[in-house]
This record gives structure tokens, sequence and C-alpha cells, in this order.
């Protein structure tokens, strides 16, 4: 059985399951997906991603905004704290910096992961940090704030070997997507086979990043199993390896044991 540590299931094209969530997840089931964690991208889409998932016991959540979306004003600890002591909520994100898709003074995406620290820190729950081109300053917050209280996961991993040490040394776990599966990835993929066994994830960040075969294609919780395959194949073990240690580590890392 695997775990994807990472989609969004309101986003999901369900047409293929009639649009029907309940027949998506029975079609999940069958292809040994056990249980999800459900990202949140923003605030004002989360009541209705709750709605949807809530009553799914091996469906969890993150609260977060995502961070290449800024609010009309500056987001305070006290709205995150309104969904995020749920405890269906068990992980504060995603959160982070993007200075790929964002442009211009981004002091206020740097002031929002902070917030979602002191958050996380608060609730004695894990971060869910996405970066991108933005790896040292993501590091230098996350160090100066004391995100190693709390630790958490760098999501859909795209930086290489060195920051792999530097993010586990500040208590943060390496998740892989399906990019690991992709031809040009080599930095990536001498990660995923260094990256010590307690500390590694796989994940979809499905609708998007379909591995291959999918590449292109709208991507699924159960397209996780072939993340595994191919970290299972650059670390040199079983398939079952890498879907049992995978799982020990999202239950580890989320207080779920």
């Amino acid at each position: 059985m695997f775990i994807d540590s990472h989609c969004h299931l309101d986003l999901l094209d369900l047409s293929p399951y009639q649009n029907d969530f309940a027949a998506f997840m029975a079609a999940e089931k069958q292809q040994k997906i056990d249980k999800m964690l459900c990202i949140s991208l923003d605030l004002m889409t989360y009541p209705a991603m709750y709605e949807l998932v809530k009553d799914y016991p091996d469906i969890y959540l993150s609260l977060g905004v995502h961070p290449n979306v800024k609010p009309k004003e500056t987001l305070t600890e006290a709205q995150l704290l309104t969904f995020a002591e749920d405890e269906k909520v068990i992980a504060i994100g995603e959160t982070g910096l993007d200075y790929f898709r964002s442009n211009g003074d981004l002091s206020w995406q740097q002031q929002q992961l902070k917030t979602h620290i002191r958050v996380a820190k608060h609730l004695k729950k894990p971060l869910i940090i996405h970066t991108r081109e933005a790896n040292h300053d993501a590091l230098d917050i996350l160090a100066q704030e004391g995100a190693d209280e709390i630790g958490g996961v760098i999501h859909c991993f795209t930086e290489d070997w060195d920051f792999a040490q530097k993010a586990i040394a500040l208590n943060f776990y390496i998740s892989f997507s399906g990019i690991v599966t992709f031809k040009n990835a080599l930095a990536i993929q001498e990660a995923a086979a260094k990256v010590p066994e307690d500390k590694f994830l796989i994940e979809t960040d499905s609708p998007y990043l379909a591995p291959i075969p999918f590449r292109g294609k709208p991507n699924y919780p159960h397209h996780v199993c072939h993340v595994a395959e191919k970290l299972a194949d650059l670390r040199g073990v079983a398939l079952e390896t890498i879907a049992k240690q995978s799982s020990a580590n999202f239950k580890t890392l989320f207080n779920l044991i």
C-alpha cells in the first residue's frame, strides 16, 4: 500500500469517475492507495475542500496559503488558526517561497512564510514547504524562525543533494514527485538515491506533474506507484521496501503512530 503525501483532491478531473468523488476513492483503494494528504492552496477554497474530504478517515488535510497567492490583506496567524486547529489538519502549508512565478518586491512572501512557521510551532504541526528559485532564502528563513523545532517536508523536491542535506539538518524530510522520473532530472535522482531511508516521502502533487509514462496528462494519487518504482530503481531496493519505508516515514513525520 502507498501513501500519497501531497495531492490536491479538490482540483482533480473526476470525469473518468463520472464526476463522483466516492467512485474515485473506491478506485484509488483498488490501486493500493492507503492514505492521502490533501493540500490547501488558499483560505478561500479551503472550506469546500474540507467538505469534499471530511468524511474520509484516510484523507488528511493541510492548511495554508501557497506562496504565489497574495491575499488582499496581510495574512495573520489568527486567520490560519481559525481552520488549522481542526484535528483532521495534520500539517501547515503548503507555504514557502516561489521567485519563479512571482516577481517584484517579494517581502510579503517571506513574511507569509514566517506567519505559517509561527502557527506550525504553536500547534506543533509539521510544515509543507514549497520552494522554487528561492532555495537559499527559504533555508535561511526556516533556520532563523526555528522551524527545526517542528520540522516538515520539502515537497516536490527540485533541488540537489547539497540542498537536501541542509534541509535534513533542519529536521525536514524530502518528498519526491513525478519529476524524479523525468530523464533530465539527474540532480533530483542523485538526491533520491542518497537521502537516508528514514527521511524521504513520495507524492504526486496531482493533478500536476504526472510521472512518466503519463507525463503531460492529468495526474492522480495512484500514479505515486511510478514515483516509488523510480526510487526503488535508484536505490537498488524492492518496490515493497519503498512503499513500506515511505509510509512509515509519513506516519512518523505527521505523528500518526
